[in-house]
């Protein structure tokens, strides 16, 4: 076992003799680390209440709806058959169990879907926290788990029901179970690899492009291994197959044709750069601004960590996952994800760090220093990673983009009173939740979006003239009872609504600043 110099370890021993001794050497029971981050996580799920991103709603929960209710919207994506059904179909039968327990009531619809994911974002946090223990021991495996759930981007994201939150469970489940990932002193049990194998097969059936991730441990492992062709023939390849074949029969059961997705979906975002139609970043954003804005004020402990520590495995795997999602043009946040726990980690290291050289010199100068009343360093640490992050995580869940939600919160319950008869949305596409909040079988039209060969879409043409484009809408449309907008296009059509004799019956605050259009301050419900 490595030792530093003051006689104290900082890296765990043999792993079976870590994991048999893990209730001694730690305060905490894995059972007890489980329960405190559920327990956590579900009270995180009911402080989410804003719009991040439409995938959370368009690419899962609607699906989902549709798969059980037999009616929901399919974006684009689901004709080109560049989406896997194997996580929606995880939502469909969460809304299946709760129609059949006569559940499926606007609160929990709305709720329930968040919450479920807490569960996996809880399982996600009990493996941090046992990498980091097999890795580095408790003292880091507790800050470690400590930043992961003080992290504002962690709290604000992993709850959502993105495909990518799911993927970073698994991403964290599978990284435990590869034994290159380990240290050569910490050896993973017989048969581990193969759980890991599993796990990175359902992550890129779920998400393809997690292969990003593991691409680079599995040459890892094809590096370190002294059995490559068992590990190639008889784990990978069989597995993989395995995994891969299920995916497809589902897709084949859900699409009625034969649709390979992982290749649609490479076809589309990589050799097509399909992705850059949403918007397109400089190639150093992930370095600059995305991920340096999610790790926030831990990333000086995560860079001190990771010098500290020298575990290149996990550190590497940070840089090559942003190098690689660097070429690609469209970026945002959520693609990271998977790495941000990693990060987390590293900064776990240095706050243990922190711990013990606080305890080295205060055995040292207990004597003279009884009655110094200074913080110590890990405490100021602690006090500013809390102040920073506590406050962003609060806003950016409960405050900033809600309006959105609010607003379909509120159809959803008075179309369940029957107040609501057809909505139309005149706002960007899929800028609100749809169906799967709504729950309630009701005409409803958006603004289409889909991509056009550089054609302006309905979205495009009636950000560019509200007004010119609402009245030749309407000219075509089925007189709606409630029709939603921002406020920053409810100036530009006033006198439209007036004149086709709708009124205003609700305003929601939806943010104090703009992000891709001009301020949208509020959200508006107008109705006839």
């Amino acid at each position: 076992m490595r030792q530093r110099k003051n006689g104290s370890s900082i890296k765990h021993p043999n792993l079976s003799d870590a994991e048999a001794k893990s209730q001694k050497k730690s305060p905490y029971s894995l059972k007890d680390v489980f329960l405190t981050c559920l327990g956590f996580r579900m009270l995180n799920a009911l402080l989410i209440q804003t719009y991040f991103n439409p995938d959370e709603h368009w690419q899962a929960l609607e699906v989902a709806h549709r798969i059980a209710f037999g009616y929901g919207h399919l974006t684009w994506e689901w004709e080109e058959g560049i989406r896997s059904y194997l996580h929606p179909m995880m939502f469909a039968l969460f809304y299946k169990l709760l129609a059949l327990l006569r559940l499926d009531i606007p609160c929990v619809m709305i709720k329930a879907p968040r919450l479920l994911q807490s569960i996996f974002s809880a399982v996600g946090d009990l493996y941090l926290y046992k990498l980091s223990f097999v890795l580095f021991g408790d003292g880091v495996a507790k800050w470690a788990l400590f930043s992961q759930l003080a992290n504002w981007f962690m709290f604000f994201c992993f709850n959502r029901t993105f495909s990518n939150s799911l993927e970073t469970t698994l991403t964290l489940v599978g990284l435990y179970y590869w034994p290159s990932v380990r240290s050569s002193l910490n050896k993973a049990p017989s048969g581990s690899r193969k759980w890991g194998l599993a796990l990175a097969a359902l992550a890129c059936a779920i998400r393809p492009t997690s292969a990003v991730t593991w691409v680079y441990v599995g040459l890892l492992e094809l590096y370190l291994t002294h059995d490559r062709l068992r590990f190639i023939f008889v784990e990978l390849i069989p597995i993989g197959s395995v995994v891969l074949g299920i995916t497809c029969l589902l897709d084949r059961l859900m699409y009625d044709s034969w649709v390979l997705v992982p290749l649609n979906f490479l076809k589309f975002n990589f050799l097509s750069s399909g992705g850059d139609y949403y918007g397109t970043h400089k190639w150093h954003w992930y370095f600059t601004q995305g991920f340096t804005v999610m790790v926030f004020t831990f990333l000086p402990f995560c860079v001190a960590g990771i010098i500290k520590s020298k575990y290149w495995k996990l550190s590497g795997l940070i840089l090559w996952v942003l190098g690689l999602y660097s070429i690609l043009g469209h970026k945002e946040f959520r693609f990271v994800l998977p790495v941000l726990p990693i990060s987390l980690i590293f900064v776990g290291y240095s706050l243990a760090a922190l711990d013990e050289r606080g305890s080295r010199n205060g055995a040292k100068k207990r004597s003279s220093c009884i009655c110094n009343k200074w913080p110590s360093r890990k405490q100021l640490a602690i006090f500013f990673l809390l102040a920073s992050n506590i406050p962003m995580a609060l806003y950016m869940s409960l405050i900033h983009q809600r309006g959105t939600e609010d607003a379909m919160n509120y159809l959803s319950k008075e179309a369940a009173k029957g107040k609501v008869k057809s909505i139309v949305f005149l706002m960007p596409c899929h800028a609100t939740p749809y169906y799967s909040t709504l729950h309630n079988n009701l005409p409803m039209r958006f603004l289409d979006c889909t991509p056009n060969k550089g054609m302006p879409t309905e979205s495009d043409r009636f950000m560019m003239d509200p007004v010119s484009f609402a009245v030749d809408f309407a000219k075509n449309w089925s007189h709606p009872s409630h029709i939603v907008l921002f406020d920053s296009e409810e100036r530009h059509l006033k006198d439209f609504l007036i004149s086709h004799s709708f009124r205003e019956v609700r305003r929601f605050f939806h943010a104090h600043f703009k992000v891709d259009h001009d301020l949208q301050a509020s959200v508006v419900v107008y109705a006839d």
